[in-house]
């Protein structure tokens, strides 16, 4: 089968890095022998401290989480954080949001705003997702995250790449399920870019407008059969909607079709939330924190993951055209949330 894209393998170690980083390897190069593409490597540990865990590696195509912070521990960090390199990590508002969470965020926006890429906020746990930034670490062992947008290349239904995206997880599990350190799939349905790997860019394929699916059951059916048919489930396994890093949802948005509030009603549907939506420099800190409280009741109502990653540039305002100079995310003019 062509076009089979793992987005990413993520390794969750509590100490050991180096063991974790050599099973990494051998891991791609396993998946790389069942002609899989694997775009990104990561490790996501426990330790909590951003200097101290950046400092054990000097791979610099590796990824590196912190996992979740607390809001006591992000304060006194900061410095550390706004230093770092591609380290990510998260803030769990699970039990309540405070208006200093909100402030945070135009902190890192203020001081370093490319940070924002790699910092989100999220709601009820999903321990052992490869995807970052929410990755938290729950125990030893690797997990795989798939850009299954890729499969539906030539599709002519929605059945038909799903059954796709099926096969694909049986495979994995055939290839690793006889090693105790492997954790299980994440199953959601990660876009990126354009054509193929576009999510939006394969719904308008087959139906003509984004806006018309908002209403229908369609992502509904993705989500349900993405966490049912995976034969070792974990993390998300629901459906992201990245603002910018779908260059089709973007000019969704830019065309006013893709909302805040239309982003959060389809969460509803995919339990995933906010991800990479563009933010001004002059949006009100009080905006922010009543979408936050909104994803937190949301989160403890349907008891499922939910997320928030605003990015900014630190110089565009509301009605300017960002400019973030990030390959994974497509330029777009902001609009007030």
């Amino acid at each position: 089968m062509k076009n089979k894209v793992i987005r990413t393998i993520c390794y969750f170690a509590d100490r050991q890095y180096d063991h974790a980083y050599k099973k990494l390897n051998d891991i791609a190069d396993t998946l790389e022998e069942f002609d899989y593409f694997v775009q990104t490597k990561r490790i996501c540990t426990n330790e909590g401290d951003v200097k101290k865990i950046e400092s054990h590696f000097n791979d610099e195509s590796l990824l590196i989480g912190a996992g979740t912070l607390t809001r006591k521990s992000a304060i006194k960090q900061l410095q550390d954080i706004f230093n770092s390199g591609d380290v990510s990590f998260n803030l769990d508002l699970t039990k309540g949001v405070e208006k200093d969470d909100a402030e945070f965020l135009f902190k890192l926006i203020k001081n370093k705003a490319e940070k924002t890429f790699n910092f989100s906020y999220k709601f009820y746990d999903s321990p052992s997702t490869p995807f970052f930034p929410v990755a938290t670490f729950q125990q030893n062992g690797f997990s795989l995250g798939l850009q299954s947008t890729d499969l539906s290349e030539n599709c002519e239904t929605i059945d038909e790449w799903l059954e796709k995206m099926k096969s694909v997880w049986e495979e994995l599990f055939s290839i690793f399920d006889d090693r105790k350190d492997f954790l299980g799939i994440d199953s959601s349905v990660a876009p990126l870019f354009e054509g193929k790997s576009s999510l939006i860019a394969f719904i308008k394929r087959l139906y003509g407008s984004f806006p018309e699916t908002v209403t229908k059951d369609l992502y509904l059916k993705i989500t349900k059969f993405i966490k049912e048919q995976n034969p070792k489930p974990l993390g998300l396994c629901g459906i992201m909607f990245p603002c910018l890093e779908d260059f089709d949802l973007a000019d969704e948005y830019d065309s006013g079709d893709f909302s805040i509030e239309r982003n959060i009603f389809l969460s509803l549907h995919s339990g995933l939330g906010i991800d990479t939506y563009p933010i001004g420099i002059d949006e009100s800190p009080e905006r922010v924190y009543e979408i936050l409280c909104v994803l937190q009741a949301f989160s403890e109502k349907y008891q499922k993951p939910l997320s928030a990653r605003f990015v900014s540039d630190g110089k565009s305002k509301i009605g300017d055209k960002t400019d973030f100079r990030n390959q994974y995310m497509k330029d777009v003019i902001i609009r007030p949330l």
